[in-house]
């Protein structure tokens, strides 16, 4: 299985959610691509949930290394001029949210080079838009 991970079911795992379970299960058995998006909001969700006093700062660095060598194994995509002018369009399920058409934008360029390519994620809006795309949404 190949999937996209976005950040919501990147960070559930991350958090240790309710849902990280079956997240976690998939990422062990697929083969990854991420945005450097995901990173990005990742980090800054540990980084906020640190400042609120949400998280530790202890734990908020155990969980940045525990992503940083897990998303070492992943395909990242970059935030190319391809991607930013796919997300400044309209998708099928709008409204959009800025960060949500980057993501989307982001599969979409990486479903171009990996077939087969299904949408990790645990938003309700990007799960809804990916099925309009044509993508596979896990968890199913």
């Amino acid at each position: 299985m190949n999937l996209y991970a976005e950040s919501s079911a990147v960070l559930a795992w991350l958090l240790d959610e309710p849902e990280s379970a079956a997240v976690r299960d998939l990422l062990g058995n697929a083969t990854v691509v991420a945005s450097e998006l995901t990173l990005i909001e990742c980090d800054r969700a540990l980084l906020r949930g640190a400042a609120l006093g949400h998280l530790k700062e202890a734990d908020a660095a155990e969980r940045h290394a525990h992503l940083a060598s897990t998303a070492a194994h992943w395909h990242l995509f970059r935030l190319t001029p391809d991607v930013v002018t796919r997300a400044r369009q309209r998708f099928p399920a709008e409204p959009i949210r800025t960060l949500d058409a980057v993501h989307l934008a982001s599969a979409l360029a990486a479903r171009s080079a990996i077939p087969g390519l299904e949408i990790l994620s645990l938003d309700d809006r990007i799960r809804r838009a990916g099925a309009q795309l044509g993508f596979a949404v896990q968890p199913a």
